[in-house]
């Protein structure tokens, strides 16, 4: 998945202050549209070292942290060690690239991983199929913002156009707004956040 190597190289880290602030705002948004999932099972798509989903554990049966970096997985392995975690496990996995694995799961959820996805739709695709009938895909991302100029991640995301792109897959119910506007938040820029909700 996109920038996996530059991941490689930070995951050790990764956590800062501000990192961690973030994961935990992203968690909270997420935790809005979670309903009755005591016995469920969930996946951190692109988990880095899973900052957002060891905030949601207590929300879920279980959680799979997903990610295409081995460092990162390590490190959210080394947490849930420490931590004596037992409703949690790990896979390291390249959606874009690897064969879909007999993966299903009652909610999805996903922060600040799409942007570094340049292709978005055959991955939300696949995700549709892993979602069980009836579950969530959660999406935490930054609002499109014309002041970031890169080319390793995306500058965000319109939430109508995204919104469109997801009816078309076939989610439903699809609804989000914007929870969080911070300083210097996004590639050095003032940034807004938002959070999408959509059903299988």
């Amino acid at each position: 998945m996109g920038n996996t190597d530059k991941f490689e190289m930070i995951a050790a880290m990764y956590d800062t202050p501000e990192r961690i602030q973030i994961a935990k705002l992203s968690a909270e948004a997420i935790g809005e549209y979670v309903k009755d999932a005591k016995g469920k099972q969930a996946i951190d798509f692109g988990c880095g070292t899973g900052l957002v989903g060891l905030n949601l554990l207590h929300e879920f049966n279980s959680v799979l942290f997903l990610d295409t970096s081995p460092n990162m997985i390590d490190q959210v392995k080394h947490k849930i060690s420490r931590l004596a975690i037992q409703n949690a496990d790990t896979l390291c996995f390249d959606f874009e690239k690897e064969g879909l694995p007999d993966l299903h799961a009652d909610y999805i959820f996903m922060a600040q991983v799409l942007l570094h996805i340049p292709d978005a739709e055959p991955v939300l695709s696949r995700l549709y199929d892993v979602l069980n009938e009836g579950g969530h895909l959660l999406i935490v991302d930054f609002d499109r913002n014309d002041n970031v100029v890169s080319d390793i991640v995306r500058n965000g995301f319109d939430q109508a156009e995204l919104k469109e792109l997801m009816v078309k897959i076939g989610y439903r119910d699809v609804q989000s707004n914007t929870f969080y506007t911070g300083n210097k938040i996004f590639m050095g820029q003032d940034a807004s956040m938002f959070v999408l909700d959509s059903r299988k």
